[in-house]
């Protein structure tokens, strides 16, 4: 505690907000792409009639209803600290990025909460049909949400439709479309939703590969269900992993255009280049002399990826103010972390595509044990991309015109530093005991005769198969007749 108070506020509230935000983004990069499995799996079942997609189902919904939950939580806390750690953000932000989080709320969370008990309740209570507008709305709803949220976080980082007032040095919004619509939020949520895809197909295809090299140990023929989920979510890693890498040029290059300064430092490039910048593999940033020490990289290439031409001149962190800069040595690793990730998703995936073309899918156990590893690179890959997108943007909360330490409240170390050790302890204890749980359910294979969540919650006395009606039509046949 003493550490952490000799150190400065405005980096306590710094941490305190990565750390909320990153245990927050985990859950809705996997609840997502989650959603939207289940609404597939639903509808396949409803098409074909087979019943392992209503196992999957059944099996998946209990851990969306636990990470939803914990998402909701730790949302519910993080938006507390806008008003405690960053009032001055939130008084200067507020007239422009309250309407967005707003619409956020009314419309995207209550559509999410308002049919999550129908999908979770009510297939045998509101019929086939009606489950499936529930499952598809609460799917659509978690897109809806990300979309309100990445609005609000793009404009922070290219602000459009506004004006900031003389007086009060408050952002008054101009025009409520281009606050939405602005320059980066196209590409910040293609990339960003894409992402929560492939976090969710690679811990499904994960846990699909963990029970296949269980059943092949035991002797056991894998379930058609276990090599389903197995199936779907290479489908989805060979498919989506390619277009992600695309959709992270494109991004890459409208940061360029709009955050030339976040782009340098996740290049590593201190100096500027005339004649074609290179592409560094390795190196140690040091800000103090503003060098790469012992850079390793690939002459000109940098300037092909970000203007496709070898010979392109690209502007080095020599054109930026010292006291602009962000800071480069995280940047630079961060961006590394989040692109080894997406080369290693990307090979898994042509992997699968290769044995699957040989009939050797679930039969291939070094795929399997890849897949087992690879399970958690999504959630890995997410926070390395939210690492480099904002410490990136720093010094600034709304780029090039609030800074950070001018956003802080006016709060004395010792009382954000208490907080922090508050929100470390609870956030382990409580979602660590969670995750806990999550892992135990996804440690237990699917079965045929998978439970509901009705069957969980009403307990052991329901027959399964049964609905609720049948059981009370069953229950009164079987009671005596008065007078018998």
């Amino acid at each position: 505690m003493e550490f952490l108070s000799s150190l400065d506020a405005v980096l306590l509230a710094r941490i305190q907000f990565a750390f909320t935000v990153s245990f927050h983004f985990l859950f809705p990069a996997f609840t997502i792409g989650l959603a939207s499995f289940l609404a597939v799996l639903n509808a396949l079942y409803l098409w074909k009639g087979d019943h392992k997609y209503l196992e999957l189902f059944r099996y998946w919904v209990k851990i969306f209803a636990l990470a939803f939950a914990m998402g909701v939580v730790s949302g519910i806390v993080m938006s507390y600290q806008f008003g405690t750690n960053w009032s001055v953000f939130s008084d200067k932000a507020g007239p422009v990025i309250g309407a967005p989080m707003a619409y956020e709320v009314l419309s995207a969370f209550f559509l999410e909460a308002g049919f999550l008990g129908i999908m979770l309740f009510g297939r045998e209570r509101v019929g086939p049909r009606l489950h499936m507008f529930a499952t598809a709305l609460v799917a659509f709803g978690t897109f809806f949400s990300a979309f309100w949220i990445l609005s609000v976080n793009s404009w922070m980082h290219t602000p459009a439709g506004f004006e900031i007032d003389a007086v009060t040095g408050q952002f008054l919004p101009t025009d409520f479309w281009q606050v939405v619509f602005n320059p980066s939020f196209p590409y910040r949520l293609l990339h960003t939703v894409t992402a929560a895809y492939l976090t969710t197909a690679f811990i499904v295809g994960g846990v699909g590969a963990f029970h296949l090299l269980r059943s092949w140990r035991a002797g056991q023929s894998p379930s058609e269900a276990t090599k389903t989920m197995f199936s779907m979510a290479m489908w989805m890693a060979a498919i989506v992993a390619p277009i992600q890498i695309v959709l992270g040029d494109l991004h890459g290059l409208n940061t360029l255009e709009h955050q030339p300064a976040k782009v340098m430092a996740m290049e590593g490039h201190y100096k500027s280049y005339p004649e074609g910048g290179p592409l560094y593999l390795f190196g140690i940033p040091n800000d103090e002399t503003q060098t790469l020490d012992y850079a390793f990289g690939i002459p000109k290439l940098s300037s092909l990826i970000l203007k496709h031409d070898l010979n392109a001149p690209l502007d080095g962190l020599d054109t930026i103010d010292d006291d602009k800069q962000p800071p480069v040595g995280i940047v630079f690793w961060s961006f590394r972390i989040m692109i080894a990730i997406g080369m290693g998703m990307l090979g898994i995936g042509l992997w699968s595509l290769w044995a699957r073309f040989r009939g050797t899918l679930f039969e291939s156990p070094w795929l399997h044990r890849s897949a087992v590893l690879m399970a958690p690179s999504g959630l890995v890959a997410v926070l390395a991309g939210w690492v480099t997108t904002e410490v990136g943007r720093q010094p600034y909360t709304v780029y090039g015109y609030l800074t950070t330490a001018d956003s802080v409240a006016p709060l004395a170390a010792p009382a954000v530093a208490t907080s922090l050790v508050a929100f470390i302890v609870v956030y382990f204890a409580l979602f660590g005991a969670g995750t806990f749980y999550i892992l135990r359910l996804m440690s237990k294979a699917p079965k045929y005769d998978e439970p509901s969540m009705e069957d969980v919650v009403e307990g052991p006395t329901r027959t399964a198969g049964i609905t609720p009606v049948q059981e009370e039509l069953a229950r009164r046949d079987a009671a005596p007749v008065a007078g018998e």
